[in-house]
């Protein structure tokens, strides 16, 4: 299901052969939350190259959406995409409003934040439901926890995530379709080495590296990756979940991370905040006024091809919507190029200079 194709030092180029096609890695799943990107149609994703999305089982959960993609068949036909889909479980949900749940050995209860509907998940229903969906990859149920959480609560958290997983892979029953693991263990090295070989015993098809990017600093993200990286089996894809800056996934491809994602290029552009081939640009600042440039002179997505910053900045001050979809575009266009650069430099035997390139970039 994963074979290496190039490797320099750590980093790797490979390809996942998923139920829906062949995809290359490293790769950049954008972020579908409830089954569609903010602001984008699946024909913006297409003419992008976007080869997978990620979607989240607690958002596709609320409402009566269970109900819709039963009726359509599959998420993938609910939403009209015949790519690859990979679906969280939702524990970062829990994790998120934990002010509203109740966590037991049984799985996690919480209220809905939309209309207070009382919902259980379990590793059992979050298993089948994700099958359901039809989701080419899926992700194991487990809690996520904030930086600065004792050592002790972590271990109970590590054991309890650890009986998750082990009822998830029982519950397994399409064989079509991969499912992940997820190391978890907070800032505690030990913890985290725990994590990763109690799951490679379980011989997940995959594995993510969740309980990052929660407000610990930059050098201890790093430091938790390389631990997790270093006890994962080398055949299997490894899925840093979140994360990150451009800076962010160029340190994670270093450590041997295959599979992203974030919220970051599509929230940003939302806000007016572009990632270019030069640092990020805020198109709301009165320089951009006047000016007939692209937004990157290097970039030749559709923005960049057909319009200005000033009309760009004229249509986000103007809150018109076509502002949100152009500069997410553009935003989505950089990440997918980068993880192409990427890959490109794995092969020629030429990533330390890339990296070199965009660290000094990014992450002034």
């Amino acid at each position: 299901m994963f074979e290496l194709i190039s490797t320099q030092d750590k980093a790797r180029y490979g390809r996942l052969m998923v139920k829906r096609g062949v995809l290359e890695t490293p790769l950049f799943m954008p972020v579908a939350t409830a089954g569609a990107i903010k602001s984008l149609t699946q024909r913006d994703l297409e003419a992008l190259g976007a080869n997978i999305i990620l979607a989240n089982t607690y958002h596709l959960s609320l409402r009566e959406v269970p109900q819709l993609i039963h009726q359509a068949g599959s998420l993938h036909q609910f939403i009209g995409w015949d790519k690859p889909i990979l679906t969280d479980s939702g524990g970062f949900q829990i994790f998120s409003l934990n002010n509203l749940t109740k966590l037991s050995q049984e799985g996690a209860s919480f209220r809905s934040h939309i209309d207070g509907q009382m919902l259980h998940f379990t590793p059992e229903n979050v298993t089948a439901y994700q099958e359901q969906l039809g989701s080419d990859i899926h992700m194991v149920l487990d809690e996520c926890l904030e930086d600065g959480v004792s050592k002790q609560r972590t271990k109970e958290s590590v054991d309890l995530s650890l009986s998750w997983a082990r009822r998830s892979r029982k519950a397994r029953h399409n064989l079509e379709l991969l499912q992940f693991g997820i190391v978890q263990g907070g800032m505690y090295p030990e913890l985290r080495k725990q994590s990763a070989l109690e799951l490679t015993a379980m011989d997940f098809e995959g594995y993510g590296i969740g309980g990052l990017s929660v407000g610990e600093s930059k050098d201890k993200m790093t430091d938790m990756i390389e631990i997790a990286t270093e006890h994962l089996p080398q055949n299997k894809p490894r899925y840093l979940m979140g994360v990150g800056t451009p800076a962010d996934i160029i340190r994670a491809v270093a450590l041997g991370v295959d599979m992203f994602d974030c919220v970051m290029p599509t929230r940003n552009a939302r806000n007016g905040s572009v990632f270019t081939s030069f640092g990020r640009l805020n198109i709301r600042n009165q320089e951009h006024k006047f000016s007939g440039e692209p937004l990157d002179s290097n970039c030749d997505c559709y923005t960049c091809r057909n319009h200005t910053r000033s009309y760009l900045r004229h249509l986000f001050l103007a809150k018109e919507m076509t502002a949100k979809t152009l500069l997410t575009i553009h935003n989505l266009h950089f990440y997918l190029k980068l993880m192409t650069d990427i890959r490109t430099a794995i092969q020629e035997q030429t990533f330390p200079s890339l990296a070199s390139h965009i660290l000094r970039v990014f992450n002034r």
